[in-house]
């Protein structure tokens, strides 16, 4: 079972508000009683916290379950209708969003076609789907808890872009949180897409309940990013951008790459690499399942690929595993699925642990997580999500007001 250790400090409500939710949801319906062991909080404590979440409909009682001696139990669960989000997504021509409800099921969908995915044409956009998303779904609008953003690139505190993606220019030092917001009326939240999809993949995938974990993300358009989280908190470094190891060097003096090293990562894994192979022209441009029926075919261009692919993978992979002790290395991302399976399937045998207990864990070094075109953006609307349920240190070190 999974554990979670609480605070009774009476200035950490929020965090052990989120502490009962996370316990719920990573280890399904528990009763008052098993929550309280299970986060170290007094019985009052719990019991005040769930009549809480009940009020606001974020957790539902199940029917009392009778036990051999003692008062019946109520298991509680997260409720999918308690709460709902949004994600957004912007590609080179088109924008793109969602509506999830606390359990991520998608419950409207649409997306419009941008011409120029410059600031000045795609806020109106986003801002449409937003509305649009919002009117074709009927729900209680207070029960809205925000709006989350996946972007390529590189961000500073806010959501403002400290580099601009080379597939998004126009888009240098632009404020897209607080423009946003001030569009939608709603809390707006900003991340890179592959800590969006590692946040995804905690609350909704095979990440589910493991607090140290890395997601490596391979985007559709080419390259690769990290999301990490340690100890139950997205890692993001000093400046925000942590994960950036698609310019890890694996190949001294190798190919050149577009940061201006030599032998990055990036130039020998990324999907661009292996359209370049596949003869695919322009893959950015093309609809995502007609890029997909073409890296189905795979061909000549796809095993060149893999073969070069693999050893720099398993390099870095033993990399993370030396450096962060994680559960697990999730490999997903927006590129196409196929290519996704094909490359894990090629990745035994991996280097040797040096982890003593190696031969006893239960859970795979490589585990397969979303993948396909989706994932971004379902990684966006968990953003929202994330942070109003998932538990906060940060809390504990805030004096009392």
């Amino acid at each position: 079972m999974k554990t979670i250790s609480g605070t009774n400090l009476e200035q950490a409500k929020s965090h052990n508000r989120r502490v009962v939710i996370e316990s719920i949801r990573a280890n399904g319906p528990l009763s008052r009683a098993a929550i309280a062991r299970m986060t170290a909080l007094t019985a009052q404590t719990v019991s005040n916290i769930v009549e809480e979440l009940e009020k606001s409909h974020l957790l539902i009682p199940a029917e009392a379950q009778r036990q051999a001696r003692g008062q019946p139990i109520i298991p509680y669960s997260i409720n999918p209708h308690g709460a709902y989000s949004i994600g957004l997504e912007l590609g080179r021509q088109r924008a793109a969003g969602v509506l999830t409800d606390l359990s991520g099921a998608v419950c409207a969908r649409t997306e419009r076609h941008v011409d120029y995915p410059d600031p000045e044409h795609a806020m109106p956009a986003l801002e449409g789907i937003v509305a649009d998303l919002q009117g074709a779904f009927a729900f209680d609008r207070n029960r809205l808890l925000g709006v989350g953003m996946a972007l390529p690139g590189r961000y500073a505190d806010g959501g403002v872009t400290s580099l601009s993606p080379d597939n998004l220019p126009g888009w240098q030092n632009f404020p897209v949180g607080r423009e946003l917001e001030a569009r939608v009326k709603v809390p707006v939240l900003v991340e890179n897409d592959a800590a969006a999809a590692a946040i995804g993949e905690r609350l909704h995938g095979v990440a589910r309940g493991f607090s140290s974990f890395v997601y490596l993300f391979l985007a559709r358009d080419g390259g690769i990013g990290a999301g990490m989280f340690l100890d139950g908190q997205l890692y993001k470094g000093s400046h925000s951008n942590a994960g950036e190891i698609g310019h890890i060097i694996v190949e001294p003096n190798g190919r050149p790459c577009s940061c201006g090293k030599r032998g990055c990562l990036d130039r020998y894994i990324s999907p661009s690499v292996a359209y370049e192979l596949m003869g695919i022209d322009k893959a950015e441009g093309l609809p995502p399942d007609d890029l997909d029926r073409l890296v189905e075919k795979g061909g000549d261009g796809l095993e060149a690929w893999l073969d070069q692919a693999v050893q720099p993978l398993r390099q870095t992979l033993d990399f993370l595993e030396l450096a962060f002790d994680p559960k697990t290395i999730v490999l997903g991302g927006s590129a196409p699925t196929s290519m996704m399976r094909r490359l894990a399937e090629r990745l035994e045998p991996l280097h040797k642990p040096l982890d003593p207990t190696a031969q006893e864990r239960t859970v795979p070094r490589v585990m397969i997580g979303m993948s396909g075109k989706d994932t971004a953006i379902l990684g966006a609307a968990a953003l929202p999500i994330f942070s109003e349920t998932n538990p906060r240190f940060d809390v504990l070190q805030k004096p009392l007001g």
